[in-house]
């Protein structure tokens, strides 16, 4: 995409010779400007852009990991679309053990020589789960330092793009470089809280954070987990919400039986009870992150939410 100052036909020729897509003439709006990137991409041959779906838990031990799995595997049974699941927790991850899964490669094959990075290696390293579902697992050795700079994950995440349609980022609770850069660099975030005063506290920081780094994108999405457990005083979902200034897109109901079965056994929720209370909340959180609840009749560009907000915005 080209933009200039001088509307000529000629000048347009000569730029769409030299493989230019696009050439917008001064002065245009800013929606303009996002409108003419989602024609792009929408356009017959352009190449396919996958969307990161970042979890992350405002408090260790909040489930998130759990939610990230389950989530991912709703949105390749939900979309019918290859779904990649990414344990990026390297030291402690748990993404194999809940797909039953012992690949011998994974994420630090990637992260560790980050040069070596493309379609080829992601494909190779990648663990089949299932038709549409593929695991990019974490070590779980304690054999090295996991010490990362800020960007030693951004080949690894546009190759993902690339590979897949969606893949899911199950994001360990820590605020290094990288961790701060990946939550930025996702296309939507989900934020897995307990209903206590700690997670209110951590998920309002990171809530406020997040929307002041991504003004121009989706707010994240919050998720209240392990909901209603026995004799445990909680934050009243209305109030938690009110705090965080975000409604949760899940309550999700505490069932330890269920969720112990399905981590013993090494499968997701779906498997266990497919047509239970807490699969069907998996596949709403799906649908919702999936755009399917509020999907339009005509196909729409990667950038059109955008488009709409800033319209919105100038109205």
């Amino acid at each position: 995409m080209v933009l200039g100052r001088t509307n000529d036909i000629v000048l347009y020729r000569q730029l769409v010779a030299r493989g230019v897509n696009e050439y917008l003439v001064a002065p245009f709006e800013v929606v303009d400007f996002l409108r003419a990137i989602s024609q792009l991409f929408r356009m017959p041959g352009a190449k396919p852009l996958g969307r990161l779906i970042g979890v992350v838990g405002a408090k260790g031990g909040v489930g998130a990991s759990t939610i990230a799995h389950n989530l991912a595997w709703s949105l390749a049974s939900i979309t019918e679309m290859a779904t990649i699941i990414a344990d990026f927790d390297l030291a402690f991850g748990t993404a194999a053990l809940n797909y039953n899964q012992d690949p011998p490669q994974g994420v630090a094959d990637a992260v560790f020589d980050p040069e070596r990075v493309d379609a080829t290696l992601v494909d190779r390293v990648l663990s089949k789960c299932g038709d549409r579902l593929s695991l990019l697992a974490a070590p779980a050795t304690l054999d090295r330092i996991l010490d990362f700079s800020e960007t030693s994950f951004d080949t690894l995440l546009d190759a993902m793009r690339a590979a897949a349609p969606w893949t899911v980022l199950d994001i360990p609770h820590v605020w290094s470089g990288w961790a701060r850069r990946t939550l930025l660099a996702a296309d939507e975030m989900a934020v897995v809280a307990n209903p206590d005063l700690a997670n209110l506290r951590n998920a309002k920081n990171l809530i406020d954070f997040l929307k002041g780094a991504r003004p121009h994108d989706h707010p994240p999405r919050l998720v209240l987990n392990a909901v209603g457990m026995m004799k445990r005083p909680e934050i009243a979902t209305a109030e938690f919400a009110k705090t965080v200034e975000i409604a949760p897109i899940a309550v999700i109901p505490h069932d330890a039986k269920l969720f112990g079965s399905a981590a013993n056994n090494g499968q997701m929720i779906a498997e266990i009870e497919p047509k239970g209370k807490v699969a069907q909340i998996f596949a709403g959180l799906a649908s919702a992150v999936a755009g399917r609840r509020e999907q339009a009749k005509t196909r729409k560009g990667f950038f059109d939410p955008l488009v709409g907000r800033f319209a919105r915005t100038r109205a």
